[in-house]
């Protein structure tokens, strides 16, 4: 689908650099996409390639406070992309992993197979909204899973274990263009282990639980990785990648998240809490993790 330039009047302000604003849902509508088109003022559109979900690129846009609402509205992700944000120059992508790269909280489905997810999970929500201390909330989880079997966290891995839709195709876009991957997560070792292994991250980050005699001890080995550790370790990697002015990006769910987006160029909010998509350089909510390569030219 394209619409030629005539289609529209809309001109950009004196001095005001062009964008392009890309729209991405399960199905947008021609009436949808042309009153976006005035809304922004854009000279064009332009249809993406379609994978799991619709994509148009609306270009030589101009940013508009009724674009967010409407497309709220409209069940439609959208972001304003300026020229320069190529996909080319990201150096870094770095993931949190529950709610994020995969689609459980982990702690939370081993808590279910042993009978206490009410209890763990009510912690987990209050962690993530930020209205606790991720730290402290951890630590408590934890200490609710001593004496668990180690085979109850094979279990969630093989049975409940699910990768976000579209995680795959998105990785694989970044790896071709040579950008290097971070999984950096406050969950497991047993978990991200395995998943750096099998989506080839380059690095990954995580607390690893306290084993003894094939059980849970209730505690955690070593240093909690919290918000600070998490941002630390994007600050660190970025100082080692992207010197050259490439760019950094950002993508998590939760409250602990937010730190690490302040150490990137580009933050990302996935399906998230309103906390975290209020902060977020873009927001995801309607579509699947390979929406993040059209944020880029």
């Amino acid at each position: 689908m394209s619409f030629s330039t005539d289609s529209f009047a809309g001109s950009l302000p004196p001095g005001q650099e062009p964008l392009d604003l890309v729209l991405q849902a399960p199905e947008i509508g021609t009436p949808e996409l042309k009153h976006l088109a005035r809304l922004s003022g854009a000279t064009g559109i332009q249809a993406l390639p379609r994978i799991n979900h619709q994509a148009f690129r609306l270009t030589s846009a101009a940013r508009s406070d009724a674009v967010a609402p409407f497309c709220a509205g409209a069940g439609i992700d959208y972001g304003f992309v300026p020229s320069q944000q190529r996909l080319d120059r990201v150096r870094l992508v770095a993931m949190d992993m529950d709610s994020t790269l995969i689609t459980i909280e982990c702690v939370d489905e081993i808590a279910d197979l042993v009978g206490i997810k009410e209890q763990v999970s009510a912690i987990t929500t209050a962690a993530m909204r930020g209205e606790v201390d991720f730290g402290q909330s951890l630590t408590q989880r934890v200490a609710l899973l001593a004496g668990v079997d180690v085979s109850t966290l094979e279990q969630v891995y093989a049975q409940r274990l699910r990768l976000s839709p579209g995680v795959a195709r998105m990785l694989a876009v970044f790896k071709a263009v040579g950008t290097k991957t971070l999984l950096v997560s406050g969950g497991f070792t047993y978990f991200t282990d395995r998943l750096k292994k099998r989506l080839e991250f380059d690095y990954a980050v995580s607390n690893t639980l306290e084993i003894l005699y094939g059980s849970l001890t209730g505690r955690l080995f070593g240093d909690i990785v919290d918000a600070d550790v998490k941002a630390a370790t994007v600050r660190n990697l970025r100082n080692a990648l992207a010197a050259d002015g490439g760019l950094v990006v950002a993508i998590g769910d939760g409250a602990n998240d937010l730190p690490m987006f302040d150490e990137a160029d580009i933050s990302i909010a996935y399906r998230a809490k309103p906390v975290v998509r209020a902060c977020a350089t873009y927001a995801i909510d309607h579509c699947g993790l390979d929406a993040v390569v059209n944020l880029f030219v």
